[in-house]
């Protein structure tokens, strides 16, 4: 078990490059992004469709991708910050190239239908940073815990001090206790379900994975966990970390609530599983480092998640 290869660190002056490669954002959203990010000391750019509509979409196929990949390419960027998810990111997994990547990664910052993206800078080897978006930046306050983490990870100051950088969260009734060590990947469940039996599956052995949703029924949520139960991922795994499902009407048509019915669906694995996990469409979303190596503690009073880095 290796962790993926990290981009750099960030310092004050640093280049990030602010796209958008699924759905077309509020203009609002992309200035308060700009002024949160700045006054980190960064030199912000803005991709040449990040603010364009082309329906639904931020531009066409074309335009995202060739938005991707200058982000890619570029030198002297040190991150790229996902506007915001919606739908589309799939359109353009698979067809970036790496190869000026591989000489200057950096990091990708985003949620959401960014997990298509994510899976496949983790296929080529990458960590990448499942995170607050721009309108959580402009939105949120300076000392607002997610944004505070997001920044500390970037900057690398998560190596500083003697105890491992992580988060701590109170425990769940139908926790697993137990603790693993693993590599941390997942995202939303929909999305990369819809990647499953492609080469951007998500490996399933000793991974803990994280899964969060919005707007997704309940009995549609159960199906696609049956479809990893089924596959032989969850058996696999060296911990299950469930987030938040939000915007959803929780009618029990599984004869129980979606936590209650997803406990039923887990019970015979022995490995750390966690509830109620602050990652997901909600304002408390913990940055989370995709390909990273971490320890999953579900204990009796509080769950811990700590990367070994």
């Amino acid at each position: 078990m290796s962790s993926l290869i990290f981009p750099p660190y960030l310092q004050e002056g640093d280049r990030i490059i602010i796209l958008s490669p699924s759905s077309k954002i509020d203009k609002t959203f992309l200035k308060g992004a700009n002024k949160r990010l700045k006054s980190w000391g960064l030199e912000v750019v803005f991709a040449k469709h990040a603010g364009s509509a082309h329906g639904t979409y931020a531009g066409s196929i074309r335009q995202r991708l060739e938005d991707l990949q200058e982000a890619m390419d570029d030198e002297k960027a040190k991150a790229i910050l996902c506007s915001r998810g919606g739908y589309g990111a799939v359109h353009l997994v698979g067809k970036s190239d790496f190869t000026k990547f591989r000489e200057h990664p950096k990091w990708l910052i985003g949620f959401s239908d960014i997990t298509a993206l994510h899976n496949e800078f983790q296929k080529n080897g990458f960590a990448s940073l499942h995170a607050p978006m721009a309108r959580h930046l402009a939105v949120e306050p300076e000392d607002d815990f997610c944004t505070q983490a997001l920044k500390d990870i970037l900057f690398g100051n998560i190596l500083a001090g003697e105890e491992a950088f992580g988060y701590v969260c109170p425990k769940h009734k139908l926790n697993h206790e137990g603790t693993g060590t693993g590599i941390l990947r997942g995202g939303n469940l929909s999305v990369f379900y819809g990647l499953r039996g492609t080469p951007y599956d998500l490996p399933a052995e000793g991974t803990i994975l994280f899964i969060e949703d919005v707007g997704e029924r309940p009995h549609a949520v159960e199906r696609m966990m049956y479809n990893l139960k089924l596959g032989g991922v969850l058996e696999k795994l060296s911990g299950l970390i469930i987030g938040q499902f939000t915007e959803y009407e929780e009618n029990k048509s599984l004869g129980k609530d979606l936590y209650g019915a997803l406990a039923d669906l887990v019970k015979e694995y022995d490995y750390p599983i966690c509830f109620d996990f602050p990652v997901g469409h909600v304002t408390a979303n913990f940055p989370m480092i995709n390909g990273a190596e971490v320890t999953l503690e579900a204990g009796k009073k509080e769950v811990k998640l700590s990367f070994n880095i």
